[in-house]
């Protein structure tokens, strides 16, 4: 009986022995506790903020250097060149004519006025040809041409400041508010204006106060990318005042040197989306004051452009015009009136699709561009 116990009891000792050292490997084998999951970074938690709070959108970091403007300016005299511009073409025939009577001066008045140069700038403009080629003669082209690019340098330079304003009082940015109807190409001009301003060296900020088109918002966040602006934008159908208010915030904390604000393109008929715009500028101005407005207008529309531009001044006090598409389609004789008219310089032209297909609008050029051959 002795022997049983003594035999049971070293069972169990073995028992307990193998036990014991089956959970000392288990816990030597287990793998390490994971560690504590980190807080939720700021750009995730900005991305599911509240439907109305701005989101900053990131830049890409494949950034594209932007032309210089000084060498934008090489491709006018190609856009404009008489081959493809039905004014340019209409002011050499003048050159080319054997004899300049009245069937040719005729022909020539229906020229400028189907160029959108209008009636009073044509009227004008060939009464001063007559009264010169009369006196001094019209046998040598190259005179003709000289007494043209003076005539046209009348009707087409201003005396108003063409600069950008883009610096703001007391270290505050300036702030250049871009309006437009539907169509005309504002977003393009916004995202072409951004690569102006980063080759001059400016820092910026882009806002997409187009919350009722969200393509607009993306198509703005593409263009910023590219150069590494950052574009302030809100929910799509947001209010697009509280979008620009805040990138403005953004612009005056971060420092920047200029806030360009997109907005919803509009249609000149409609008083209360004119309104909207109205109180866009209203808003901003509890930051910084806008320095510059500028209203796109798309030169192929011609003569139907002016009406935009009555509104527009109205409403927001436009500062400068910018022509897009001033390329071979465009009829080019609306710099004229829209200046005269309305007492506001063009500033910019578009001159094509190119990234970098705008670029500072210059009397001179202008006019030896169109007759250049």
């Amino acid at each position: 009986m002795e022997i049983f116990w003594f035999v049971l009891g070293g069972v169990v000792l073995v028992l307990l022995i193998a036990a014991v050292t089956i959970i000392v490997g288990k816990e030597r084998t287990l793998p390490p506790a994971e560690p504590a999951p980190a807080l939720p970074s700021a750009e995730p938690e900005a991305a599911h903020s509240a439907p109305d709070e701005p989101v900053v959108a990131p830049v890409a970091t494949d950034l594209s250097v932007p032309e210089p403007v000084g060498s934008r300016l090489s491709r006018l005299r190609r856009r404009l060149s008489a081959s493809n511009n039905p004014f340019a073409r209409g002011l050499l025939s003048v050159l080319s004519a054997d004899r300049l009577d009245a069937e040719a001066w005729e022909d020539l008045e229906a020229t400028l006025i189907a160029a959108d140069l209008g009636v009073g700038p044509t009227e004008e403009l060939v009464s001063a040809l007559r009264r010169e080629l009369t006196i001094d003669g019209a046998s040598e082209p190259e005179h003709v041409k000289q007494v043209l690019r003076a005539e046209l340098l009348k009707l087409v330079d201003t005396p108003a400041d063409r600069s950008l304003r883009v610096t703001g009082a007391d270290g505050v940015p300036g702030i250049v508010l871009v309006v437009g109807v539907n169509g005309t190409g504002k977003t393009t001009t916004i995202g072409k204006l951004s690569r102006v301003l980063v080759a001059e060296g400016h820092s910026l900020v882009l806002a997409a106060a187009d919350t009722f088109r969200a393509a607009a918002a993306d198509q703005l966040q593409t263009w910023g990318s590219r150069v590494g602006v950052e574009v302030v934008r809100g929910s799509e159908g947001g209010d697009p005042a509280s979008v620009a208010f805040d990138a403005v915030a953004k612009g005056i904390a971060d420092g920047v040197d200029v806030v360009v604000v997109d907005t919803a393109g509009r249609l000149h008929t409609k008083a209360g989306l004119m309104d909207e715009l109205g109180k866009i500028k209203r808003v901003i101005e509890r930051k910084a004051a806008v320095t510059e407005v500028l209203l796109v207008i798309d030169a192929t529309t011609g003569q139907n452009g002016l009406a935009q531009a009555r509104v527009f001044t109205e409403v927001v006090d436009v500062t400068g015009i910018v022509l897009s598409k001033l390329d071979g389609s465009a009829k080019g004789g609306i710099v004229v009136p829209v200046q005269r008219e309305l007492g506001v310089p063009v500033k910019l032209i578009g001159l094509g699709e190119g990234p970098d297909d705008l670029a500072p609008f210059d009397a001179e050029e202008f006019v030896d561009a169109l007759l250049a051959q």
